[in-house]
């Protein structure tokens, strides 16, 4: 369970669990042009899984200062799991990802795209020895990794397919993968402020320059909250330019998206503790879940 809880293994399965709607619950029923058959999302998910998984371990590793103070009772690394040993898990994993997104390269005949997977992996081990500690970057880069994610099954899927005939119908649906990998970005952004703002007792302690560290937990409480307010209003704005004829899927987003950010919104207001930033960042990690299980409505908003 040690291991399990080292990669973060809940964040591994909501990984492939999108990469999955997006293959089969977006494409598929539309039976647009793809690149890869069952055997060739599986490698892609397996490489990304592997890669992240690295990621979580490498983070862990330099974490361990702060999380003495931040999250003294889930401290694996020197407890459960020597940092030798994290430091070979986190070779093996990003060896086996790399690989693995080599060989899936070749199969859809982009041996380019191979390049996405070390620059994926540099980036988590940069971001986790260095840029996690700087003002905001840290918290970007990570959320464009995340929202990479998404883009890169459209990626694979569907530019390679992509011909004068079908040219059309693969860059909308590519686009509609790009504007929920937008979201992705935009919801993990304010997760990644919420965990600065509490933690940051731990962060300023192992000298790191996180925003609420650089301006003041009030100041970044308040970026928090006008982030939030904008995510909001473009959630808004897409469920009335895309979806309003279909009441299902604008009812789904009111109840399961819309609302809880507006919930959200509030409960930053009025955020203080620890507590409160803890709970703020649980219902955001909802809410993307949430907003992500939506693509399973897409072929009858479409359709």
């Amino acid at each position: 369970m040690n291991f399990l809880n080292l990669i973060r293994w809940k964040n591994l399965v909501m990984i492939a669990l999108v990469q999955l709607l997006i293959k089969y619950a977006l494409l598929e029923p539309f039976g647009v042009q793809t690149s890869l058959d069952i055997f060739g999302i599986t490698l892609l998910i397996s490489a990304t899984l592997c890669i992240a998984a690295a990621g979580n371990i490498i983070n862990d590793v330099y974490d361990v200062e702060t999380d003495f103070v931040n999250k003294p009772d889930r401290i694996i690394i020197g407890t459960f799991v020597s940092e030798k040993t994290a430091y070979n898990l986190f070779i093996i994993f990003n060896v086996i990802g790399v690989g693995i997104g080599y060989y899936v390269s070749y199969l859809v005949g982009k041996n380019a795209f191979f390049s996405l997977f070390v620059i994926i992996s540099v980036l988590l081990y940069v971001y986790a020895s260095y840029l996690k500690q700087t003002l905001v970057i840290g918290n970007v880069v990570i959320s464009i990794l995340v929202a990479l994610s998404l883009i890169i099954v459209g990626i694979f899927e569907l530019l390679p397919s992509i011909t004068s005939l079908n040219r059309l119908t693969q860059l909308t649906l590519f686009k509609i993968i790009f504007d929920y990998a937008l979201f992705a970005f935009s919801i993990n952004l304010l997760r990644e402020i919420a965990k600065d703002i509490e933690d940051i007792n731990g962060d300023y302690k192992a000298g790191m320059n996180t925003l609420p560290i650089a301006i003041g937990k009030s100041r970044a409480t308040n970026v928090l909250f006008v982030l939030s307010i904008l995510c909001l209003l473009f959630i808004v704005y897409y469920v009335i330019d895309s979806l309003y004829k279909n009441q299902i899927a604008v009812l789904y987003f009111l109840i399961f998206v819309i609302g809880p950010l507006l919930y959200t919104c509030i409960k930053i207001f009025s955020a203080k503790s620890k507590k409160d930033f803890h709970h703020i960042s649980n219902v955001l990690k909802l809410v993307m879940l949430f907003g992500m299980f939506s693509l399973l409505l897409y072929k009858y908003v479409l359709l």
